[in-house]
C-alpha cells in the first residue's frame, strides 16, 4: 500500500507543478485565519481523495481542504490525514518549498507518512519503524536522524513567533535555517537538520506525515510538556496542535 500512496502523492504533485510552471489561472482566496487557499489546493485534494477512496474504501479521509463535523470525526480510530498542498504561501512565492502530505492514523499514532516535494522531485515516506527518501519512483534509500555538536535548527519561513525568539536566545551553540512546509521534518529525518522547535499554531494535517517520518528515522516529536503529539480525535477538542519540538533525541 505504501507504494500506491507514494504514487498518489506524486500524481497530485505533478498537477501542482503544471500550475506552478505555466500561466494557468490561479484563484486565491483566504480562510478565516487569513491563510491563502487556491484552486490548486482543491485540484490536488480531489486527486488524493479519489485515490484513497479506491485504495482503502472503508477508511475515512480528513483533509485540510474540507469542512467536517468534529463530533463525527471524534469516533474515527483509523483515518487518512491529508494536506494536499502544504506551504501554499511558498507555492505562491515560487520558492519551491511546498509539499503534498498524506498520513495514516491508527489509534492516535501516524503509522504511515508520505511527503512529496514536487519542485525538487523528492519524496520521503515511512511505514512503522522504517523511513526512506525516494529520488526516483521505486528507488528507496533508508534514512536516519543524526546528532551534531553544533545542531542545525530549522524554523518556519512564514510563521515567526515571540516564543521562538526567546527559545533561541536561551541557546548558545547552534546554526539556523528557515524553510517552508513539512520539509523541515524531512531534513531532520535524513540527518541534515537536528531540531525543529514550533510554538505557534499548527493543525494535525500539517504535522502527521512529518511526525511519522521523523519517528521512523529514529527521532521524536514531543510537546513542550514532553508528551507525544497525539492524533486521537476522541481526546481532542479541535484539529489544532499544541506547540511541539521535532528532534533527533
Amino acid at each position: 500500500m505504501l507504494d500506491k500512496i507514494c504514487g498518489l502523492a506524486r500524481s497530485a504533485g505533478n498537477t501542482i507543478m503544471k500550475f506552478y510552471n505555466s500561466e494557468k489561472f490561479i484563484n486565491i482566496s483566504y480562510k478565516s485565519d487569513k491563510t491563502p487557499i487556491t484552486n490548486v489546493d482543491h485540484e490536488a485534494n480531489s486527486i488524493i481523495k479519489k485515490g484513497l477512496s479506491l485504495i482503502t474504501p472503508n477508511i475515512p479521509i480528513l483533509s485540510e481542504e474540507e469542512l467536517y463535523n468534529f463530533k463525527i470525526c471524534q469516533h474515527w480510530n483509523h483515518y487518512w490525514l491529508v494536506d494536499p498542498l502544504d506551504g501554499t504561501k511558498e507555492f505562491l512565492k515560487k520558492n519551491g518549498e511546498f509539499t503534498v502530505n498524506i498520513s495514516l492514523i491508527k489509534n492516535g499514532i501516524p503509522v504511515l507518512g508520505v511527503i512529496y516535494a514536487p519542485f525538487f522531485d523528492i519524496l520521503y515516506c515511512s511505514l512503522n519503524k522504517h523511513a526512506w527518501k525516494e529520488k526516483k519512483p521505486g528507488y528507496k534509500e533508508r534514512i536516519y536522524v543524526s546528532k551534531s555538536k553544533v545542531p542545525l535548527l530549522i524554523t518556519s519561513r512564514s510563521h515567526p513567533d515571540k516564543e521562538l525568539k526567546d527559545y533561541l536566545r536561551a541557546r548558545k551553540n547552534y546554526r539556523i535555517k528557515k524553510m517552508g512546509s513539512s520539509l523541515k521534518f524531512c531534513l531532520i529525518a535524513e540527518g541534515i537538520a537536528h531540531i525543529y522547535p514550533r510554538f505557534g499554531n499548527t493543525h494535525i494535517w500539517d504535522t502527521a506525515a512529518g511526525h511519522s517520518i521523523v519517528v521512523a528515522a529514529g527521532g521524536k516529536v514531543k510537546t513542550w510538556t514532553d508528551e507525544n503529539l497525539n492524533y486521537s480525535l476522541s481526546s481532542r477538542r479541535s484539529f489544532v496542535n499544541t506547540g511541539f519540538c521535532a528532534s533527533t533525541s
